[in-house]
């Protein structure tokens, strides 16, 4: 079972439109323990409406980066009323320069990766759990 601790978003301007961008920044438990970290990024009144997204798994116990610690970058879509989760290059990620993170896969990558499922599992959770993404995608 996971468990997500949210934080108070983060406002500044869109550097493309100067509109309103919120970035997100989550702590995932299993049972408990550290697991991951998430993070999405998405701007109000964008013509196409989408968030980037990245989620971090490996050792979190430990406060130096584990060889093993790896990087998912991900954007949400809507399709009339279904979500749409897209593994996407690196270059895309608003965060790749983040090496707490982890090392950064491209998408090929990350679709082969053995945690693919985990980050998959996370993403159905931020998609009913997460309310500042679900507001941003439900209000018109």
């Amino acid at each position: 079972m996971i468990e997500i601790e949210f934080s108070k978003p983060v406002k500044n301007k869109c550097e493309c439109c100067g509109h309103e961008s919120t970035t997100l920044t989550r702590f995932v438990y299993s049972n408990g323990n550290a697991h991951s970290v998430y993070y999405i990024k998405f701007t109000e009144n964008h013509d196409d409406k989408f968030a980037f997204g990245v989620i971090s798994l490996g050792d979190w116990g430990i406060n130096e980066i584990p060889e093993h610690r790896f990087a998912f970058p991900f954007e949400i879509r809507m399709d009339d009323d279904n979500f749409q989760i897209g593994m996407v290059n690196k270059e895309n990620s608003p965060w790749s320069n983040v090496e707490l993170l982890g090392r950064f896969l491209d998408r090929e990558e990350s679709l082969e990766h053995e945690w693919i499922d985990e980050v998959f599992h996370i993403t159905d959770h931020i998609l009913t759990e997460d309310k500042i993404v679900l507001d941003y995608f439900q209000n018109p």
